[in-house]
């Protein structure tokens, strides 16, 4: 794949779940077993969704960057970003804070890992 249609799809996923956890965290969350109680609950949701869309926006500003040293960078800030979100993902399967559909956010951003680190590799 390509350096631009990675770095599309890229920003494409996470400006979805951007979108997701800023206008319809009531919905979006209790699929994973998470309740939105209160507004400060809700007002988090809502500030995470700020570095889902500043990924989103790097992704998708820096699409035509061509192979090289910076697109090595930038694609290794992506893959830690993903592997943390890997990370506390499962913990919190584990914990049983997710539960439910909680099990996907694991397996997306496992996923979206393993995308990473292939591109990064054919830099």
């Amino acid at each position: 794949m390509t350096n631009k249609n990675f770095l599309t799809l890229h920003a494409a996923i996470y400006l979805v779940f951007a979108l997701a956890l800023f206008f319809i965290p009531n919905i979006f969350w209790p699929i994973y077993g998470v309740e939105i109680n209160d507004k400060y609950a809700y007002f988090l949701s809502q500030h995470t969704s700020i570095f889902l869309g500043g990924i989103a926006a790097i992704s998708y500003m820096l699409k035509d960057i061509e192979q090289g040293a910076i697109a090595k960078k930038l694609l290794t800030a992506l893959l830690i970003a993903n592997v943390l979100g890997t990370i506390i993902t499962v913990y919190a399967g584990l914990t049983g804070i997710f539960v439910g559909f909680g099990w996907s956010d694991p397996a997306f951003f496992t996923f979206l890992s393993v995308l990473t680190y292939l591109q990064l590799r054919k830099q």
